[in-house]
Parts: C-alpha cells; structure tokens; sequence
C-alpha cells in the first residue's frame, strides 16, 4: 500500500489489543452472523443519546502514528465523552491484506479503520463497509466536499453507489531527482513540461556501471511496480485497465495499455535504464533513492520526509512527465470506512467526522508531512515541510504533488467488478514480465480474457 508502515511499532507505541479484548469491544458475534454471506449489508443507527459505546479504531502500525492518534484521540474524548475509542494496530505488512480480509469474512473487523489502493474496493465490492451515503448527506456541508479533489472523493462510491469511506489524506505521485547526479553528468534538470521522451533521453545519461563490473549500478529511475503506478502510465497513453463503462469489461490487453506497459518493460530489461526490484536487492523505491542508486525515482508525497531524512544530496522534484496522449498522476485513495456490522453507526460516524476534520489531517502533515485531503490545507503543508527541513527545502518545488489535485487530471486506482481476482492474475503475470523479464508484454492480452471470464464468477 502506499501509505508509510513499518513492520513494528516503536517501543513508546499504544499496546495493541489482545484478540479477547478486541472481540469483547467490538462485539463481533452478532456481526459475523450478519456477514457471513458476503452480502451487502445495511445497518440501522442504533445508538442513542447517553449511551456508553465502545469503538475499536484500526490503523497504521507505523512508528509515529500511533502516539499521533492518540493524542488526537484524546481531543476526540474531550468534546465525546460517551464514546470511548480504543486503538488497534494494523496486522504487519506482510499480512495485512489477508488479515484484514480475514477480520471482515470471520466479523472480528474494528469497527472504523482505514484501508485504500485496490484492496478497499474489494472489501467494499465484498459488502463489509457501511453505505455512509445517509450521514453525508445529513452531515457534511458542500464546502467539506468540495475541498477534496473530486476525482479521489468520487473514488469511494462502489458501481450500485454506494459510499463506503471518505479520503483520509492525498499521496501523488511526482519525480524525484538528484541534483548531484545531474550535475555530475551534465544534464539539464527534469521541468514540469517534460513528456516520456524527455525523461527517457535524460535515464540514457544518467545509467552508469561506475564499478567497471559490466553491469549498471546507477540507474536513471525506477518505479514500483504495483497496480495504480503502472495504471498512471497506461492512462497516460490514453488507456485503461478497466473499461470506464463496465467493470467487467477489460481494457488491459488493448493497444494503449500495451504500449505503455512494453514502454516499462524495455527501460527495465532492454536499455537497463530503469532498476528493476532485484538490481536493488528488493529495497522500495524511496529507500533506493536516498542511498543514491538512482538518479531519479516515480514516487509519491508520502515518500518525503523519508527522503528529505535520509538522503545527503540535493533534492529536486518535478511534476510526473506526461505522456504521449495526456498528463496524469495518481490520487491516492486512502481513506477510512466504517464496518458494515458494527454495533454503534452514529457514534462510528462521530469518530469518521474527527477523522476526515482539518484538525486530523494538520496532525498528520505536521507528523509525518503527509499531503492533506483538504485542498485549504495545501499552502500550510508546504510550510510545515518547509519549516522543518529549511535548508533541502530552500528551492523545492513542493508544491508539483498538489498540481494535478489543484488542476484536475489526478487518476485513482480502477477497480474491476471482482477486483480480488482480477489484481491476483495480473500481479503474476506482472511479476514475470517486469520483475524476472522472462514473458512478453503481450501476454497481457491473455490476461485481460482471464480477467473477464473471472468476472462472472459468484463472489
């Protein structure tokens, strides 16, 4: 996933609950009865005025998260003294997805948590999140909505419309680049107008075997390889992964997708221009960047601090390069859902409303210099950012992650009607075309028929 998660908390992080606990607060009987068909479910406000209620809230497991909720959570206690929220950490990395699938199949799943990229749509598809249509309807005004990007609000309703979470913050993609390595080799600094041509002439340069081994050890990019970074790229060549009309229907094997995906392949395996997972020994593209193998990186604004903390060199950043038919960058879809079997809807929606408030989304800019969902905020970020690292920031241009939020042509992650099975058949393929180099970009066409046969499948 895209947002920033280590594998465990720090040691001055909130106890997790034990699984007895969780079960007891949550409530999970009645609810696991309820969703044991996999059918969506529709809830019926319960609580009420002075009642006592107990919320498990599930999130990041990152090192500086937790202490952050926390202290927000107490604002929250504050001005809620009814409610009374418990904190739960995420299942590690490695078994997040499935824990998480697990939690909502069995109904042990807390009853506000945050999820995004192309598993929230699936839990969503699935019928495990609360249709949240009836309390934004009654409870946010116009200007809440309108200062979210359109295209990442728009992201949390399923095909039926049904609204199953609003937007927790907005990660974009942008290109990093190190001004050392360019000026070293002589090559002009990326602009906000370059195109895929622009940025393919400058990778050429700037790809070096610098220990005489045969081999590169300084590559000109990299990108990780997942379903909403390759998917900006296709889009960018006027394609699509799902058909904008009918999520049953694939576009991944058509010639725009093609194209682009083959544009990735041979900057990886023909021109070894762009790193490849393993030229890295599977270190993420933010860490590949700090430590200077790379001269320039596809990554997003959740990267930053890292980044800005880890690396001895001069930053640059550069809006995405456009490609041959349109401009774009991703939007992320981070967000936070509330259980479609909880107990307590209203005062789950109480606790969503903190959630999604200025108030939570500065905490996280000032924790960890995450770009808020709230367009208001943009011009405060870059401040924060700013004032906390004034030396690499100096002449950053910070604010090429806002562009495509602030001037519409961000894209979220598309989702297929079973989004489950169609990620599962291309993540394989995906692995040997631009992991291992071993299979065809044309394959895809195969994969895409896959895709659609798996669509008439019963969830």
């Amino acid at each position: 996933m895209d947002g920033p998660r280590i594998e465990k908390p720090a040691g001055n992080s909130p106890r997790a609950l034990t699984r007895r606990e969780f079960l007891r607060l949550a409530g999970v009987a009645a609810a696991g009865a309820a969703l044991a068909t996999c059918a969506p479910q529709t809830t019926t406000p319960t609580t009420r005025s002075g009642e006592k209620v107990q919320l498990v809230y599930r999130d990041w497991r990152t090192d500086w998260f937790p202490p952050m909720a926390q202290q927000m959570l107490e604002e929250f206690h504050a001005t809620h003294p009814n409610i009374r929220v418990y904190y739960n950490l995420d299942p590690e990395n490695s078994e997040f997805e499935a824990q998480s699938l697990a939690d909502l199949q069995a109904g042990t799943a807390p009853d506000v948590f945050q999820g995004c990229c192309s598993f929230i749509p699936i839990w969503a598809q699935k019928g495990y999140l609360l249709d949240l249509r009836p309390y934004v309807q009654a409870d946010l005004d116009r200007a809440t909505i309108a200062d979210w990007d359109a295209v990442q609000y728009k992201s949390f309703f399923t095909r039926d419309g049904r609204q199953y979470a609003l937007p927790k913050y907005h990660g974009a993609l942008a290109l990093y680049y190190n001004k050392d390595l360019f000026d070293q080799y002589h090559v002009d600094y990326p602009s906000d107008n370059w195109n895929h041509d622009d940025y393919l002439a400058a990778m050429k340069r700037l790809t070096h075997d610098r220990n005489g081994d045969g081999k590169p050890d300084l590559w000109g990019s990299m990108i990780d390889i997942s379903w909403e970074r390759v998917q900006v790229h296709v889009n960018e060549w006027g394609g699509h992964f799902v058909d904008p009309a009918d999520p049953t229907k694939s576009q991944i094997g058509d010639s725009a997708a093609l194209q682009a995906m083959e544009w990735i392949r041979a900057r990886l395996w023909d021109d070894r221009v762009m790193a490849t997972a393993l030229d890295v020994q599977n270190k993420g593209t933010q860490d590949a960047f700090a430590a200077g193998r790379l001269a320039m990186v596809e990554d997003g604004s959740w990267a930053l601090k890292g980044i800005l903390t880890n690396a001895n060199f001069r930053i640059g950043l550069a809006t995405f390069p456009a490609g041959p038919v349109r401009r774009a960058t991703l939007a992320t879809t981070d967000g936070f859902g509330i259980y479609a079997g909880t107990k307590h809807p209203d005062a789950a929606w109480e606790l969503l409303k903190f959630l999604i408030s200025q108030e939570y989304g500065r905490a996280m800019a000032k924790a960890q210099l995450l770009q808020p969902a709230r367009a208001s905020l943009v011009d405060e970020w870059i401040q924060i950012i700013r004032d906390e690292f004034p030396k690499p920031t100096q002449d950053l241009n910070i604010a090429a992650f806002a562009d495509g939020q602030l001037k519409g042509y961000s894209v979220i992650g598309e989702s297929f009607a079973n989004q489950a099975d169609a990620q599962r058949l291309v993540t394989s393929a995906w692995q040997q075309i631009f992991t291992l180099g071993q299979m065809p970009v044309n394959e895809m066409r195969n994969v895409s028929r896959q895709i659609e046969q798996a669509q008439t499948v019963s969830k």
